[in-house]
């Protein structure tokens, strides 16, 4: 990571003659901020609200969270429970809001939103390093500047990141398919095979008899969709037509489409089935696969329940459920690089939803690794480079090195986290084992210089 000429700095321990801006004080903005200003790197955060607020917050406060109060599971068994982990770890202000603030939850991390905000706001007033500037941002600032304004950005500062960065699409409502991991799919109830046995055999075939394709068809129709603010079905291309509505136009039409069994025959009967569901690898890793043609909108306790109804995937793990929503992220993997820069004009980075990450904890992890990787370069230190090992490691490099024509938002998942190099018997075995690796290597790397912080509060 070479060090911009658009910063000066003094040194380790040593305050930047620069600061670094930060637009939007959410998730991702607050802990950019905090981890920037710890290590003695002067910050000017920018807030719009509440001069100009946005229909789905409520405050003024930073890190508001607009929707519900729960930051998921915190068991290493689970990918986010890693993530969080990993961030407690490297001090993220985030983190500490949540453990002050948290709410009886079972296993699940939930806060005290609002107590849980105002901590967050507090703190980054109260820090001698960070000015904060309450006003709308019209122009991408001068030197180092990270953009963490999130996907309700105003209209002045999106249509600057559009000038920049002309694959942001502003207007295009998507239907996204689920993923589920290959190893909770049935495979005594599937097959591997290509149509027309073109190629090699690279999809997972599960098929479903007439009885079980009416049965299906008939749930999926009166399934309950998710309320979709502000969409507009001329928003929508035939190309990603929601499942469901491809449904109530006739019992047969998915037979037609999506799920046509033509070119597949079941290497166990010896014909084609009445109706096959492809999923198709979703990961270099061949560890995710996503459900070929299953746009959705449903809710995703009703994707649960309906799509749980083909054989194959009667026990499936989704790490993914299918959303519509407004196309209002970047095509990050030909527009950043791991440390969420821009390539094109790498004093600009970007960090939080707007990226492609998806949920609270994920937003804020980028945020934190922007934060550090920003300091070690201004500081003159190496970079951490975390590897894909780890879980924000492997959230930035998903970010940045996806597929370019087909990327779309993702949570952590151990899907994306390396595999391991060894057998481990059961699945929360596995996933306790590579938590514990992750943790080990993260251990590591906390001795790098950049990690050695004064107090600068």
């Amino acid at each position: 990571m070479s060090t911009s000429q658009n910063i000066q700095s003094r040194g380790h321990g040593s305050e930047s003659t620069v600061p670094v801006t930060v637009v939007g004080a959410g998730l991702a903005g607050s802990e950019c901020a905090w981890q920037l200003a710890r290590r003695g790197i002067p910050v000017r955060l920018y807030e719009m609200r509440p001069e100009h607020s946005t229909p789905a917050h409520h405050t003024a406060d930073f890190a508001e969270l607009v929707c519900s109060n729960s930051l998921r599971s915190d068991e290493l068994s689970n990918a986010v429970g890693l993530l969080k982990a990993e961030m407690r770890r490297m001090d993220s202000l985030i983190m500490r809001a949540a453990d002050h603030n948290r709410v009886a939850a079972g296993g699940a991390l939930a806060v005290d939103r609002t107590a849980f905000s105002r901590e967050i706001t507090g703190t980054l007033e109260s820090h001698p390093l960070v000015e904060i500037v309450r006003e709308e941002v019209t122009e991408i600032p001068q030197g180092v500047a990270v953009i963490a304004s999130g996907p309700l950005s105003s209209d002045a500062i999106t249509r600057k990141i559009t000038e920049l960065c002309p694959e942001f699409d502003l207007h295009f409502y998507d239907a996204v398919a689920p993923i589920v991991t290959l190893e909770s799919v049935d495979m005594d109830q599937a097959y591997l095979a290509s149509r027309y046995d073109k190629g090699t055999a690279d999809y997972v075939n599960c098929p479903m008899n007439r009885e079980e394709y009416e049965a299906f068809v008939r749930e999926l129709v009166s399934a309950e969709e998710a309320e979709v603010h502000g969409f507009d079905d001329g928003g929508v291309f035939e190309g990603c037509m929601p499942v469901e509505v491809m449904a109530r136009r006739g019992e047969d039409t998915l037979r037609y489409g999506p799920l046509k069994p033509v070119g597949l025959r079941n290497p166990r009967t010896g014909r084609e089935d009445y109706a096959v569901v492809q999923l198709r690898q979703d990961n270099a890793d061949g560890t995710l696969y996503n459900m070929v043609g299953f746009q959705t909108h449903l809710k995703w306790g009703e994707q649960k329940r309906v799509f749980s109804m083909i054989p194959a995937l009667k026990n499936a793990e989704f790490v993914r459920y299918g959303v519509m929503h407004r196309n209002t992220y970047l095509n990050s993997p030909g527009l950043l690089d791991r440390y969420y820069r821009l390539k094109a004009e790498p004093r600009i980075r970007f960090a939080g939803q707007m990226t492609g990450v998806e949920g609270y904890v994920e937003s804020a992890a980028s945020g934190l690794l922007v934060g550090v990787e920003t300091a070690a370069e201004v500081l003159g230190l190496p970079a951490v480079d975390f590897p894909q090992e780890t879980a924000i490691g492997a959230l930035g490099l998903y970010i940045s090195q996806g597929s370019i024509g087909d990327f779309q938002p993702m949570n952590i998942n151990f899907g994306i986290i390396k595999s391991l190099d060894y057998r481990v018997k059961g699945k929360r075995n596995k996933n306790a084992e590579i938590s514990r690796r992750s943790l080990g290597i993260l251990e590591e790397l906390l001795q790098k210089e950049v990690f050695r912080i004064e107090d600068h509060s």
